[in-house]
């Protein structure tokens, strides 16, 4: 994260003993340490956060792209169907104003 090598790790222990001296060092790098994986929980935490909010904008985008398509083939099938009734509501209208006359069979009548 940070990119530091194992020589100045050894330099930045050094200057820690002489610093603060023998008999704080363990406690001081045991609280170092907490605080550092405390830290680490936190930034994970906050990665985790992020990445959650992402993927509920992605399946937010995803939702909203599929209600536009439902709405779209909805009205689709709606049109379809107001146009094939009224076709078919035509085509009572002319078939009633028309009324088909039966034919009557000459063979019937030759007999």
């Amino acid at each position: 994260m940070f990119d530091i090598a194992f020589t100045e790790l050894v330099i930045i222990a050094i200057v820690a003993l002489i610093v603060i001296g023998p008999e704080k060092l363990p406690r001081v790098a045991r609280t170092l340490g907490s605080l550092l994986g405390r830290m680490q929980r936190y930034v994970a935490t906050v990665k985790q956060d992020i990445e959650r909010e992402f993927q509920n904008a992605e399946l937010m985008k995803a939702r909203d792209d599929i209600e536009r398509k439902v709405q779209s083939l909805q009205a689709d099938v709606e049109n379809s169907i107001h146009a094939g009734q009224s076709e078919l509501s035509k085509t009572l209208t002319d078939s009633s104003a028309d009324p088909v006359q039966p034919q009557i069979n000459s063979n019937a009548d030759k007999s």
